[in-house]
């Protein structure tokens, strides 16, 4: 009797152990990216680089940020490859960070894959245009929880969803995002709006 007891109480307490560990891993995970609805900043989110290594928004902290959904065969790349690295050369010392994320949602129009692929790509296509990060979705349910947050903050014409290829999200030092521009803006009008924020 005596041992059925302990074997009991010995269940039971892996039973507490495990759900508490469940729990507390669920907590922090939405704390880091679930949680999309209440953060409060872009740096409260992580996101993967182009080779699949885990960055915190957090490094960007004090930076002005430009967020960019590119593609590598739209008919709006070029100019914007050439006008996101003007804005890097004019404006990144000052303070300003581009984040592109690479997506294929649009008419499969970015077949590259992440990490070396993706770094030739923009090698050979002499766009130093900021930093690059894994291929996201920006709609529906797989979203980027980033994007998720960018869209809820700062809606579009005709509502929150991503139209097109480079959509383009100003986040100021605070990490907070206060314009959205549409796929058709060039990039340098967005400059009056950026040396505002610098």
């Amino acid at each position: 009797m005596a041992g059925r007891s302990i074997v009991h109480f010995f269940l039971g307490s892996v039973a507490i152990a495990l759900g508490s560990y469940i729990y507390f891993t669920m907590q922090i995970d939405m704390s880091a990216n679930g949680d999309y609805k209440n953060a409060a900043s872009i740096y409260e989110f992580t996101v993967k680089d182009t080779h699949g290594n885990d960055i915190s928004l957090e490094k960007y902290k004090g930076k002005v940020v430009l967020v960019v959904n590119i593609a590598s065969k739209c008919g709006l790349t070029k100019n914007n490859y050439e006008k996101l690295t003007d804005l890097k050369e004019k404006y990144g010392e000052r303070g300003l960070v581009i984040l592109n994320f690479p997506c294929n949602q649009f008419g499969s129009q970015m077949p590259e894959a992440d990490g070396e692929a993706m770094v030739c790509h923009l090698r050979d296509s002499k766009a130093d245009i900021g930093e690059v990060f894994a291929k996201v979705d920006v709609n529906g349910d797989n979203a980027a929880p980033l994007y998720k947050y960018l869209k809820a903050k700062q809606t579009g014409t005709l509502g929150s969803g991503i139209k097109w290829n480079f959509t383009k999200f100003l986040v100021n030092k605070e990490g907070v995002p206060i314009n959205r521009y549409a796929p058709t803006t060039d990039p340098m009008d967005i400059a009056k709006d950026i040396e505002k924020l610098l």
